[in-house]
Formats: C-alpha cells, sequence, structure tokens
C-alpha cells in the first residue's frame, strides 16, 4: 500500500470571496483527500492528505481550474507529517498578520441567478439582491478581510434557515457565499420620495418605479456603488428636465439597455464592443450611434456616439425588464460633485433632481462610479482603451517591478482623480474619485485612501505627488506627517505609468499629450516628447509654446486659444474667424488678443488640447465648452465623419535647435483659411488629426533614432482620441518601432498616480 502524503499549500491572488474555498472543497472530495481549508490575512492556506498521486492532482488544478471569479497568482506547498485525520472541512477564518489578500471586484449577475430571478417558481423571483459565489457585490460591501460576512456591509442580515442551508452544503453554489440571503432575511427595496417617506400603496417597489419611468418620471437608484439618476431614454422631455436639474449642459450620458439586442439597436457593436457589454464588469462602451436610434436628442448633444450599457445588478435587471425601454443611467450627482451612497446624502443633495428614489438597506461602503471603455484597433486588432477605471475592475492589483522597498501612497493630480497605493510588488489603483476642485470630492479622496490603508494594511512610508503646488492632492500629500515626500512631473508620470504597466524597464520615447500638467520649468506643459523610464526623464521636444489668454478661463472658452494661436502665427490683430462671427464680438476679440500680446494672465503653454481647442474653435465647432475636453471630442466626431486620410492632412514643421520643437503655426493658418472657405468641419478636422499623427510619429522616431531607443510610449488625455492614437500607432510601427499604450488603466489622469507610484519607488529605493 502506497504510504500518504500530506501537503500544507497557500494559494495567493484573488481568491476570497469568489468561491476558493467551496472549490477546494469539493476538488478534496473529488480526490478522496481529508484535510482543511481556511482564509487567512494573506489569501487561502490548506492542509490535504491522501494517496500522492491524488495530492498531485490537487495541486495541480488548484491554478489550473479555479472558479470563474478567481485569479490565482501563487501557489507554495510543502510536505508535513501525515496525522490520522479524516474528512475535509472549512474552517473558520484566521488573521494573525498584516492584509496582504486581494479583495475581489463587483461582478456582474450570473446567469444562474438571472434564471432564478425570473422564475415564479423560485423561491428567490423577483428578488432584487440574489447572489452566489460567482456574482454579485465584492468591493462595494466589503470593510475589511479575510472577506468574511461579519466584515462586511451584510453582517446585519442574519441568513434564516434555507439561506443557511445553502451557505453549508457544499454541493449549492451558494455554499459559503458571504452575501448570501433571500426575501426573507435579506435587504428589501423601498420606493420613497424626496423626503424619505414610503410611497402608499406600493408593494413592489421596483415595479412602481417602473410604472414612474413609464410617466416621464426622474428616478434616483441606488445601486451597487452609488446612486444613479435614470429616466427614459427615449422620452425627450425627462432627458432635457434630467439635464437642466442636474446642471449637466452637453456632456453625454449613459444608457442602460435590458439586453444585447436592445444596445444593438441603439449603437452600432463590433465583436469586440458586445464582448466588453457582455463581460463581468460591465462597463459603460463608448460606440457609434445608429442612425435613427430611438434615444432623445438631448442624451448625446452634438456626438456621434452613444455610452452603453447592460444592467449588472438585479435590481437593474428587474426595472429594465419592467421598463421595457433603455434608460439614461447617469451618476447621481450635480455636476462636479462626487456621486451620493448614503441614503441620507441622496435624499439632501439629489431631492431637487430626482421625482422619487428607489432605495434599499445594504449599505455601500464605497461609493464606486461604472467603468467606462472605447475600442481602438492597433496591430490590426481591436483593443481595449480604458477612460475610466472604477466598478468591476476595482480593486484588481497592478504589479510593481521592482517592488517598492518601502510602503507608498500615490496622490495622483486633480482632474478624473486616482490614488496608488503601494506594498512590495503589488499596486492598487484606487477608484474613480472626480475632479479635486471641491471639498466634497475631497473628503472622498481622503476616505478611499483611509479605506484602502485599513483594507490592505499599507502604512505609506513614501507619498508621491504632482508637482502644481495649487492641486488638493498635493496638499493633502504634503500634510501627511513623518513621510518622505517626493515631487513627481505629471508628464513623467504619464510615461512611467505605462512602462510599469507592461513591465517595461528599458528607456523609452514618450509622446505625452494633454490638457494641462505642470511643467519642470512653472510653465504649462502638455505636448511632450520625453525620453526616459521611471527613474528619470529628459524632455527632448515639445509643442510650439503660445500663451494660454485669462488661464483656465481659456478652457472653458476655446476661442481664446483660437485667438492666441493667431496672434502667434499671424501677428497682434489678426481678424476675427468668421466661423466666430456671432459667438464672440469684435472688441472682446482684440481685448483678448490684446492680453495674449502682454502677457498679461495668460501662461505660456505647449497644451497639445489646447491646440484642438483652437481649431475646433476655428471651425465653429465648440467655441465654448461646457464640460473638460469638449472641443477636443467634438473635433474628433468631425474627423470621424470625413474621408479620413484620404482628406488629406495639414504640415507641422519639426525643426528647433537640440530639441524637436512641433509647429503648429502654419498648420493653424491653413486650418483657418479652410474654415473661411467653407471647407466641412469634417475636412479640416480630419486634415489636423492626419498631420498630427504624422508629426508626433516623426518627432518620435527621429528622438528615439538619435537615443538609440525602439520603444515609444502614447499617453496622456489626448490619446483617448481614437483616430489619433490609431494613426500615430500606425505610422510609428510602419517605422519599425515598438508601440505601448496604456491598458489597464486610462491614458488620462485616471492612471497617473500608478506612474506617481513607479517613480517614487524607483527614488526611495535609490535612496
Amino acid at each position: 500500500m502506497t504510504p500518504a502524503r500530506r501537503v500544507r499549500a497557500r494559494v495567493e491572488g484573488t481568491v476570497q470571496g469568489v468561491g476558493f474555498r467551496p472549490f477546494v472543497y469539493r476538488l478534496a472530495a473529488e480526490l478522496a483527500l481529508a484535510g482543511h481549508v481556511r482564509n487567512d490575512e494573506r489569501g487561502v492556506v490548506l492542509e490535504v492528505q491522501g494517496d500522492p498521486e491524488g495530492v498531485e492532482r490537487f495541486l495541480d488544478r488548484l491554478a489550473s481550474e479555479p472558479p470563474p471569479l478567481a485569479l490565482v497568482e501563487r501557489v507554495s506547498s510543502e510536505d508535513l507529517a501525515t496525522t490520522d485525520a479524516t474528512g475535509f472541512r472549512i474552517l473558520g477564518s484566521e488573521r494573525s498578520g498584516e492584509a496582504a489578500a486581494p479583495v475581489s471586484a463587483d461582478t456582474a449577475t450570473c446567469d444562474d441567478c438571472l434564471a432564478e430571478l425570473f422564475d415564479p417558481r423560485d423561491r428567490r423571483h423577483r428578488y432584487p439582491f440574489i447572489n452566489c459565489t460567482n456574482c454579485g457585490p465584492r468591493f462595494t460591501i466589503v470593510r475589511g478581510v479575510p472577506y468574511d460576512r461579519p466584515l462586511t456591509t451584510m453582517a446585519g442580515f442574519q441568513m434564516c434557515r434555507r439561506c443557511q442551508g445553502e451557505y453549508d452544503d457544499p454541493a449549492n453554489r451558494r455554499f459559503h457565499a458571504q452575501p448570501n440571503a433571500c426575501a426573507d432575511c435579506g435587504p428589501s427595496a423601498r420606493l420613497v420620495d424626496r423626503v424619505g417617506q414610503a410611497v402608499e400603496g406600493v408593494d413592489d417597489a421596483i415595479a412602481a418605479a417602473a410604472d414612474a419611468l413609464r410617466a416621464g418620471r426622474i428616478l434616483a437608484v441606488k445601486g451597487v456603488g452609488g446612486f444613479h439618476l435614470a429616466c427614459r431614454a427615449d422620452d425627450e422631455p425627462a432627458v432635457a428636465t434630467l439635464r437642466a436639474r442636474k446642471h449637466r449642459e452637453e456632456k453625454p450620458f449613459a444608457v442602460m439597455a435590458p439586453d444585447l439586442a436592445t444596445a444593438s439597436g441603439l449603437a452600432q457593436l463590433e465583436p469586440e464592443h458586445e464582448q466588453l457589454l457582455l463581460g463581468r464588469e460591465r462597463p459603460i462602451v463608448v460606440a457609434p450611434r445608429r442612425s435613427g436610434a430611438d434615444v432623445a436628442a438631448s442624451v448625446a448633444p452634438r456626438s456621434p456616439d452613444l455610452g452603453v450599457m447592460l444592467p449588472y445588478s438585479p435590481l437593474h435587471h428587474l426595472l429594465l425588464v419592467d421598463v421595457d425601454a433603455a434608460l439614461v443611467m447617469t451618476s447621481g450627482n450635480v455636476s462636479d460633485e462626487p456621486i451620493a451612497y448614503r441614503d441620507e446624502d441622496a435624499l439632501a443633495r439629489l431631492g431637487p433632481i430626482a421625482d422619487l428614489f428607489l432605495v434599499h438597506d445594504r449599505p455601500i461602503e464605497t461609493r464606486t462610479d461604472d467603468s467606462v471603455v472605447r475600442t481602438v484597433t492597433l496591430d490590426r486588432s481591436p483593443r481595449r482603451l480604458m477612460l475610466r477605471r472604477s466598478r468591476g475592475h476595482v480593486p484588481d492589483s497592478l504589479e510593481l517591478r521592482p517592488p517598492a522597498e518601502r510602503p507608498v501612497l500615490a496622490c495622483g493630480a486633480e482632474l478624473k482623480n486616482a490614488f496608488c497605493l503601494v506594498k512590495g510588488r503589488r499596486a492598487w489603483v484606487g477608484h474613480h474619485v472626480g475632479d479635486l476642485k471641491n471639498w466634497e470630492t475631497l473628503q472622498s479622496f481622503r476616505e478611499g485612501v483611509t479605506h484602502f490603508e485599513r483594507l490592505f494594511a499599507v502604512e505609506p512610508e513614501v507619498v508621491a505627488h504632482d508637482l502644481h503646488p495649487d492641486y488638493l492632492s498635493t496638499t493633502y500629500a504634503l500634510d501627511r506627517e513623518a513621510v518622505e515626500h517626493v515631487g513627481v512631473q505629471h508628464h513623467h508620470a504619464h510615461l512611467a505609468a505605462c512602462l510599469a504597466e507592461h513591465g517595461e524597464d528599458r528607456p523609452a520615447v514618450g509622446a505625452i499629450y494633454d490638457g494641462t500638467g505642470y511643467g519642470a520649468d512653472g510653465s504649462v506643459w502638455g505636448g511632450e516628447i520625453l525620453v526616459g523610464d521611471a527613474a528619470a526623464f529628459e524632455r527632448a521636444g515639445h509643442l510650439w509654446p503660445v500663451r494660454m489668454p485669462g488661464g483656465d478661463r481659456a478652457v472653458r472658452e476655446p476661442w481664446r486659444m483660437a485667438c492666441a494661436w493667431l496672434v502667434e502665427a499671424s501677428g497682434p490683430e489678426p481678424p476675427l474667424p468668421p466661423a466666430l462671427d456671432g459667438h464672440v464680438s469684435e472688441s472682446r476679440w482684440l481685448t483678448i488678443a490684446r492680453l495674449v500680446g502682454d502677457g498679461l494672465a495668460s501662461p505660456v503653454t505647449t497644451s497639445v488640447g489646447r491646440l484642438f481647442d483652437a481649431v475646433a474653435a476655428l471651425r465653429g465647432l465648440c467655441p465654448e465648452a461646457t464640460y473638460e475636453g469638449q472641443a477636443a471630442v467634438e473635433l474628433e466626431a468631425a474627423a470621424s465623419g470625413a474621408a479620413g486620410e484620404a482628406a488629406g492632412a495639414y504640415v507641422f514643421d519639426l525643426g528647433g535647435d537640440g530639441g524637436l520643437v512641433i509647429d503648429a503655426r502654419e498648420t493653424v493658418l491653413a486650418a483657418a483659411r479652410d474654415a473661411a472657405s467653407g471647407v466641412s468641419p469634417g475636412t479640416v478636422a480630419a486634415r489636423f488629426h492626419n498631420g498630427l499623427a504624422d508629426v508626433t510619429a516623426r518627432a518620435c522616431a527621429e528622438c528615439a533614432e538619435r537615443h538609440g531607443i525602439d520603444v515609444v510610449v502614447l499617453s496622456g488625455g489626448v490619446f483617448q482620441n481614437r483616430l489619433l492614437l490609431e494613426r500615430t500607432a500606425a505610422a510609428l510601427a510602419g517605422a519599425g518601432l515598438e508601440v505601448l499604450v496604456p491598458e489597464r488603466l486610462p491614458p488620462n489622469d485616471g492612471g497617473i498616480a500608478y506612474g506617481q507610484a513607479a517613480v517614487a519607488a524607483r527614488a526611495a529605493g535609490a535612496g
């Protein structure tokens, strides 16, 4: 008889809250092994004993056949002396050291739960909080690790006899499902008015909410990570009312469709779009809107695209089925504030917007916006481009190489803020916080940092921040005491983030284009050609510098940048372009021209984002902007409808003594001449995109040759632009260069904290 073998194994990765212990239990039973399994602060630890061949198969299958939501990063094992123990047990969790176990992201309702949700014979028929080990809330309800019910917001709900029986049954898919519940013992939904009073005569809150939506009412809906504001997407008066009440003039709303077929009727979905829509993360997917789509004009004014998503919680599924129409589903906030996620806060802040509130009594621990993605084609294959990384992706960690020698907190930038915590080789980039421009968003940022520090037991010794002295994130960083502070230049952080994400240690050329970044010389950068890595960088080139009249006022009024570029290109008093006649008076135009000439309240900028503003305004597309990046969005939209590369390209000069200067003066004059002669907005926009892609590729290739480098990074918020990214990458690939772009993080400032962390980890290690 072959002697038995006993092994202790540790499994690290995302293995808590994903049904991993039940999987281990069933696998051990299948292979006739004795032992036990438990969660601890680092992941899952187990012991198995039995036939040596069975033990070996068990260890192999731990990593090769994990549950759908698990991500096994490492399995380590050691042999032990055998015992006389029999049977296999799941033991209670224990915590004896610092937390290091990753927490699973929130996951869309699985097909098995959906089948039960809509089955009149099932005891969970129409129960809006149905879940199992393969789906449901995770990050938004967790308060600590190990991931067990007492450390979640489900702690206040005691399972009934039948739910407890499922939880204890190894053959049930709810075996050790921490949020398990039913209508007898779990959370419940209510429909309330603006002051929180229950609406009378309502037996089914969701059905009543659907009736209100069909009648044209605006509804605040408590979801997984916070509140949405909802109305029928095909109801123009309702959408216009929501837009007016929310003070969101033109920025597009997202639309939630009940199913893929409905979504396909609204947007032109390629297979890659469908794959993203149906993924467990359930992001908002930006895709071209179908001509004649049954969507109100106010949903996405002046945009050819539509942001669509599918339901991801049982409550959303029920609501969409009951309404039987697509719904606007936008963040539950007033513009520039964080989303509401607590009932009392939602009633106070959203009361002036929503007619009714669909709420529930399962607390949300961490507010989390919807993630937003689009697709681009690189190397002839479609890829996901992350625009906002939040629900469904956070708090999945990224690897940092080499590992940080000391724990790091990186505080990010001002716009699209997300922070990052690092311990060793693991980096946690936080959820989308928003624009740090007010106390409410700063408070949300502080709460998020504190929660992550507690959840992952990180006590930062190094705190990284942007160089901009007026950013609230910088102020917060410098207020942290007893730590080493590391200032990181904005565009260097963009470069470092992309290199770190790809695990690339080689130096690279980086074309880093965005709207605003505090430069190493104190000016406003934003059109930079950098050379370097996480340790250091040099500025090898940049866009021709111009004045930014009125500072931030120029961001809201793109016509000012048109004036500044024309002053730079043609002289101190350029005539008012015909496309701006009626938008700007002659006297005001000349006042701004003189402001540019004097340099008063007009900082110098090399921003490509502001160049987009200028060209868009010259063609009359967006003289004034109501949301960040609007002019660039509308210019890209115009170019997308034009003849593409066949439209031709404006010529950018590329010169400079020692460095590379991308000179757009003649480009702007050419665009102004075309606009004045009636050339279509689409053709002007296409020629601009083509010319900018060409000169960017030329600048990077020349810089790479000078420095003996064969890797190029394209990053910064401007590279959210699909046309510019695809055409620049194709030109660089044609020149034989390897192109890296952000994939798991956004190219915008939502990914910048990870780059700050990579730079700070190198700096702290070197020190």
